[in-house]
């Protein structure tokens, strides 16, 4: 990518010059939305099973009510509409229906297997998966799409944090895991939940907003907190180094980042 077209891709993608001037040390990514088409899946079995409990809620209602969430996090909301305690084990049953669902029909998001390839390598294995979801759905899913060789070891659960999403607990144990100070970390999220925690962890968070997403508008990533919004991720390995050497040139003085308008 030339220089003179550097600030025409970013502004393609909602992002502005002073997005450009942090060299990352670290990636930070979500996973259900971001690495694995997950969410229409876990969202069908669990509107499906608050429907069976008395709860006559619709597929679209329960994509916006509890997508970036977990569903012990809305025990409240789900009690007050089914009349009925939320259950060991209707969460067992839940997650045993949602994981052979995933099993049968998950696939990666377009572009996220190359993406991550290529971002381990130029972090020089520096990332992590930092998820709201339970660590056995995490560790399937990435398992399922051949992704799970580039985060061994560097899996991250908000179920095993002392709060999950939208606080960062989950972002700042990835974080330090790494040993890279959240504010070199980049953080790739798709809910304005997961927005708000890696804000919150002291990192710079892009928005994955693809043209099909219909859980969150681009304003309402950046609204947020994201500093900028792209919609395909076989974007994201151009976009990080651009922003790399970016920071580089601008502290080697050569006028780079004057050039991005």
């Amino acid at each position: 990518m030339t220089k003179g077209a550097l600030g025409a891709f970013f502004a393609s993608l909602f992002c502005g010059a002073d997005d450009l001037m942090t060299a990352f040390d670290a990636v930070l990514f979500d996973c259900d939305g971001v690495l694995v088409d997950s969410e229409s899946i876990t969202n069908r079995v669990l509107c499906t099973m608050l429907n069976e409990s008395g709860w006559a809620i619709s597929q679209e209602q329960c994509t916006r009510d509890f997508i970036g969430k977990t569903v012990r996090s809305q025990a409240a909301v789900i009690e007050a509409h089914t009349g009925k305690p939320l259950t060991d084990a209707w969460m067992a049953e839940f997650y045993e229906r949602r994981n052979a669902a995933l099993q049968a029909e998950l696939v990666a998001i377009d572009g996220a297997v190359t993406a991550v390839q290529q971002i381990h390598a130029l972090c020089e294995g520096r990332i992590a998966c930092a998820s709201g979801a339970d660590r056995a759905k995490v560790e399937m899913q990435l398992s399922k799409v051949g992704m799970a060789p580039y985060f061994e070891g560097h899996v991250y659960s908000g179920h095993e944090m002392p709060r999950s999403k939208p606080f960062p607990d989950v972002y700042q144990a990835a974080a330090k895991a790494l040993d890279v100070d959240p504010a070199k970390c980049l953080v790739i999220e798709d809910t304005t939940t997961g927005v708000q925690a890696g804000v919150a962890a002291g990192a710079t968070v892009w928005g994955y907003f693809p043209a099909d997403q219909g859980h969150a508008s681009a304003e309402q990533l950046l609204e947020a907190g994201a500093a900028c919004v792209f919609g395909h991720m076989g974007d994201l390995p151009a976009m990080f180094d651009a922003v790399r050497k970016s920071a580089r040139s601008a502290v080697e003085g050569d006028g780079y980042e004057h050039e991005i308008q």
